[in-house]
């Protein structure tokens, strides 16, 4: 089995950025997901796809996989792109967008 390396994107419903720092070691899923048909839930006979292991750096995670002969791949994340915004820029004359209130 194939485990992925990565970092975990940010909580879209927060704005700080807490559990991102971490490094996260999962296994690919073996086999797609089947649906019940009488309830709809969802459900595999993966019991790797349960698996997910926190590393504080990304070495440490190549590390663990390395020792234990598990074959992996690390996605690494893209920089953030940080926007300068001023709050102030909302109510500026000559703005393009139109006011919306």
């Amino acid at each position: 089995m194939v485990a992925r390396i990565y970092q975990p994107a940010k909580n879209a419903m927060q704005s700080g950025r807490a559990q991102t720092k971490t490094w996260v070691l999962e296994f690919e899923p073996a086999r797609a997901r089947k649906i019940d048909p009488l309830m709809g839930w969802t459900s595999s006979s993966d019991m790797q796809g349960q698996v997910r292991l926190t590393f504080d750096s990304k070495e440490d995670a190549m590390a663990y996989a390395k020792k234990y002969g598990i074959q992996h791949r690390v996605i690494n994340t893209r920089p953030r792109k940080r926007v300068a915004k001023s709050y102030s820029d909302n109510f500026k004359y000559g703005k393009l967008e139109s006011w919306t209130h």
